[in-house]
């Protein structure tokens, strides 16, 4: 069963169960991972923390993705940048005029940039995150109109 299929079967259960919350935690070589999940409608996205430091936060982290109907999403969790390196010009900015196929980001995870391209011509209405900041599967990113 892959992951997706894994996490759609438990979130139907869990709404069959009525069970709202769910606390993961896994202990690795280097610490704790720990997060709390708060199912309901309009709340703000789970941050991953590891023991011993915060979480890592957003201007916008955790918008519901109902509110971005045209954000391009996170195919994946990881950490999502908006250029090349630090530094460097961004990807696209708010305004920019974008083409089907353009990169207008980067998400990296197990150490591999995956990059994020427009779907449709159209102009980047909005930027929902901050550059390497921690982003989950299926948030919005990238609202372009």
């Amino acid at each position: 069963m892959s992951f997706r299929a894994t996490v759609e079967s438990m979130s139907k259960m869990m709404d069959d169960m009525g069970i709202t919350e769910l606390d993961l935690e896994r202990q690795f070589l280097f610490g704790v991972y720990r997060k709390h999940i708060h199912l309901s409608k309009g709340t703000p996205a789970a941050t991953p923390t590891f023991s011993g430091e915060k979480p890592v936060r957003g201007a916008t982290t955790g918008a519901p993705a109902n509110g971005y109907e045209n954000a391009l999403k996170s195919p994946m969790v990881g950490v999502v940048y908006l250029a090349t390196e630090p530094g460097a010009k961004p990807f696209v900015k708010v305004g920019d005029t974008v083409h089907a196929g353009d990169t207008v980001a980067l998400v990296e995870a197990m150490k591999t940039f995956n990059p994020i391209k427009a779907v449709s011509d159209g102009v980047v209405k909005e930027i929902l995150v901050a550059d390497a900041q921690a982003v989950e599967f299926d948030q919005p990113l990238i609202v372009i109109e």
